[in-house]
């Protein structure tokens, strides 16, 4: 938990929870895990978590460890784990989904630690040709941070990224968030957002996917692709295998939206100079990643004139710097 930063940047995506801040000149970041599980419960069991400091809430009966520690006890257990959010908001067939994502939230950025406090949190577009309403989602996650002292800002996950990484083309270009629920996509022109939309498949439909094809837990099969997948290599495991097909399969659909939504949209901009792409996010991080997402493209006719298309700094927190900088703007 952070101390007293001016401004606090919260990228609350489907898998992981990112917290940025920039106390002096560095950016400073923390991730916990979206998620959480259920353990057999005990007043032995609840003592000892409470002695390793490990996050836990107790809830109708049930002992609940929630953040980085569910993915363990999951392992433990052969269990999946739960989220708190489907598809980059919250899931409202998940009962306990929206106190554990208020606990977690808690574990994390503390109660303001100044009156009215800026903090700016991350939504997602929706969906490319959808009317899906992210009025429940924003609203919720905006009233959770004023419980607890903040005066919150919504920012789209795509401007975020274009917020943290295109300062040097005056925040001109595309930014592409690929997390675990949504690929989020925006194009803004001058630092204002021109085009902004989703695509719904991503890195949980990659881990769903796989493991239906495998009849491992999903869980494990996300833990198998952040661990050891990558690009332009042959792989005689068949989880690896299938986790390629998948992430193909990913890579085609926002590539084909892009080219879409690009193509049909009145009135863009008439940009003088080619525009750069960046890629960010946990499911853009296999090595190799970029080079296949390019060579996708550059199968297509596409509408725009790209300049370059690279990686986030750091793509697992650059919507979280993203979402600091525009705080840090409004101070």
């Amino acid at each position: 938990m952070f101390k007293n930063p001016p401004a606090i940047g919260l990228d609350v995506g489907t898998s992981r929870i990112v917290v940025a801040q920039k106390p002096e000149d560095d950016y400073e970041f923390e991730s916990q895990l979206n998620a959480f599980v259920s353990i057999p419960n005990s007043k032995i069991t609840e003592a000892v978590l409470e002695r390793e400091k490990i996050p836990h809430t107790t809830l109708a009966g049930e002992l609940i460890v929630h953040g980085n520690e569910s993915e363990k006890f999951a392992g433990i257990l052969n269990a999946e784990i739960r989220r708190p959010m489907s598809r980059g908001v919250l899931d409202a067939k998940e009962p306990d989904g929206l106190r554990m994502i208020r606990e977690i939230i808690k574990l994390m950025i503390g109660p303001a630690s100044k009156e009215r406090q800026k903090l700016c949190f991350t939504i997602p577009a929706a969906p490319l040709g959808a009317q899906d309403s992210l009025t429940y989602h924003e609203a919720t996650l905006r009233q959770i941070l004023g419980e607890i002292g903040y005066q919150p800002a919504s920012i789209n996950e795509g401007l975020a990224v274009i917020y943290s990484e295109l300062e040097s083309s005056n925040y001109t270009g595309i930014g592409i968030s690929l997390g675990g629920g949504l690929c989020n996509v925006c194009l803004a022109y001058l630092s204002v957002p021109v085009v902004s939309f989703s695509v719904p498949k991503a890195g949980d439909f990659i881990d769903s996917s796989a493991a239906s094809m495998t009849g491992e837990l999903a869980n494990r099969i996300r833990l198998t692709k952040e661990a050891s997948f990558h690009f332009n290599g042959f792989f005689s495991d068949k989880a690896h295998q299938v986790i390629g097909v998948y992430y193909d399969d990913v890579l085609r659909s926002l590539v084909m939206a892009l080219k879409d939504a690009f193509a049909r949209t009145r009135d863009l901009p008439k940009f003088t100079r080619p525009l750069p792409i960046v890629l960010s996010g946990g499911t853009a991080l296999p090595q190799g990643f970029r080079e296949r997402f390019e060579k996708i493209l550059w199968e297509q006719d596409f509408p725009i004139t790209i300049s370059e298309i690279r990686m986030a700094q750091n793509p697992l927190h650059a919507t979280a710097k993203g979402a600091l900088v525009y705080a840090l703007s409004d101070l």
